[in-house]
């Protein structure tokens, strides 16, 4: 099984990391050990989202893809996409016209 990933620092939380992997588990590691030149600078990273492919070629014609332009827009609004906090939302705020019913 092979797996395409997206990755996100937690210390910089705008940047993000697509890769792909046999060993996911191990890949996170490696990244959060800073065995990768190209992530190493901002650790620690979480997983965000993955998805496993049967084939490994699959999974490199996926992962270029989500490295394209119209790839990443993909993932950003379909796959990492997040939803506002509780505490942001507007309709969280009390309505006093509500109060008592």
């Amino acid at each position: 099984m092979w797996y395409v990933y997206i990755l996100r620092s937690t210390s910089s939380t705008h940047r993000e990391y697509t890769g792909s992997t046999s060993d996911l588990r191990q890949r996170l590691k490696d990244h959060n050990a800073g065995k990768s030149g190209h992530t190493a600078k901002y650790r620690p990273w979480e997983l965000q989202w993955y998805c496993a492919f049967p084939e490994k070629m699959r999974a490199l014609e996926f992962e270029k893809y989500l490295k394209s332009h119209s790839g990443r827009a993909f993932a950003r609004k379909r796959l990492t996409a997040r939803l506002p906090s509780i505490e942001q939302s507007p309709s969280a705020a009390p309505n006093p016209a509500m109060e008592g019913r």
